[in-house]
């Protein structure tokens, strides 16, 4: 089959690839029919990610027709058009049961790697480095799917892939992002970043009942989709002082809630996003962390600040002073899709929101090479690609 692989830093291929087959009575195999690049796998482009290998396939957002199935699945059949979560939980564990999905103690076979990185393990993620377990990503012809009995979503027919695929990871993303603010009635909520993430926090924060969003970022096609699609207030950072105008904007008081939704590769032009350039240029430093360094310092006090922006290592310069002071709520992590997908598959069916909203461009899988450049490189107002192996 054809896959996209991982070569190195900014290099990735359509390569042909060995065919995935049953490894475990719970595993499935689906034949993908959309799936797409995500944000955090320009981490993994960038090579911000350890324990990447080459030749690793890439891909945690995809959906397809189950054509194969372990005998431990008796909840799907062959021929069930699903859509799978980013995330591998299998279902069981102390974490799971809570509703921690990614959080699983079962998922990762490499938990050891994550745990010497980060003291514990998170679940496996699908095509994630080899630190998340390894596993071959949806960024191909065909995957395995393991756990297929708790993961993957049946869809009903009357449904377009488009409209569904993001509930295997940017929808629930922003969704969780916005709930953990703990949105009250009259609250505004300030959004840094407004890719595709971004922009389903801004959708879930207005129908979790914010009255305003304000949404900050730097490239004029983000900002007024979020204008158009979500009449959010936006921002462009390179034009003013975000600290003072939102606090100009608020009355004083600074945002509700603040949500980075852009987590170790920000950018900007203020000292310290220069700072954190220059030294992870130098590899003196992991993360870029200039856009939650703002969002803390203009939180208001009791505030919460909600990340679903990735980090992968340690932040420099980290005003954890002013946190403290400000007495400010920090919620955080890879989402845990599986309690989500439920719920909203019945918001979209609902007609409340139409998740297709934030594709711009639309490509075959041999194509995604330039897809990866394009997307990086904000060419043409790239917001989100989505590709069909079926138009190879």
């Amino acid at each position: 089959m054809k896959a996209v692989c991982w070569e190195s830093k900014k290099n990735v291929q359509v390569l042909s690839v060995p065919d995935p087959s049953i490894i475990n009575p719970r595993d499935a195999i689906l034949k993908i029919t959309t799936t797409a690049i995500c944000g955090s796998d320009l981490h993994l482009y960038d090579g911000y990610i350890p324990t990447m290998k080459k030749g690793d396939i890439l891909g945690h957002e995809f959906m397809g027709e189950v054509v194969e199935l372990g005998h431990a699945v008796r909840n799907l059949k062959k021929g069930d058009r699903v859509v799978v979560p980013f995330t591998i939980a299998c279902g069981n564990c102390f974490f799971c049961k809570r509703n921690l999905w990614s959080a699983c103690d079962n998922s990762n076979p490499n938990a050891a790697t994550a745990e010497a990185f980060y003291g514990f393990s998170g679940s496996g993620l699908f095509g994630y480095s080899h630190m998340m377990g390894g596993y071959a990503g949806g960024q191909a012809e065909y995957v395995r799917v393991p756990f297929a009995d708790v993961g993957p979503l049946p869809i009903p027919d009357e449904l377009t892939d488009e409209q569904v695929l993001f509930l295997s990871d940017i929808f629930p993303t922003g969704y969780m992002a916005a709930e953990n603010c703990s949105i009250q009635p009259g609250d505004t909520v300030a959004v840094w970043g407004c890719g595709p993430v971004g922009q389903f926090a801004i959708k879930s924060a207005f129908l979790l009942g914010a009255e305003r969003v304000i949404a900050i970022d730097d490239v004029p096609g983000r900002l007024r989709m979020a204008a158009e699609e979500s009449q959010a207030e936006t921002l462009n950072f390179n034009d003013q002082d975000i600290y003072e105008k939102l606090t100009e904007m608020t009355g004083g008081m600074g945002p509700d809630s603040c949500i980075d939704a852009v987590g170790l590769e920000a950018h900007g032009t203020t000292i310290d996003a220069l700072y954190d350039r220059a030294k992870t240029a130098l590899y003196l430093a992991t993360d870029r962390s200039h856009a939650l360094r703002q969002a803390i310092r203009v939180c208001r006090k009791g505030g919460t600040i909600s990340v679903p922006g990735v980090y992968g290592g340690f932040l420099d310069k980290f005003p954890f002073g002013a946190a403290f002071s400000k007495g400010l709520t920090f919620k955080m992590g890879q989402t845990n899709v599986h309690k989500y997908l439920r719920p909203l598959l019945k918001l979209i069916q609902n007609g409340k929101i139409d998740p297709s909203f934030v594709i711009t461009h639309r490509m075959s899988l041999n194509e995604a090479a330039s897809g990866y450049s394009t997307f990086k490189n904000d060419k043409d107002e790239c917001i989100k690609i989505v590709m069909k192996p079926e138009l190879n």
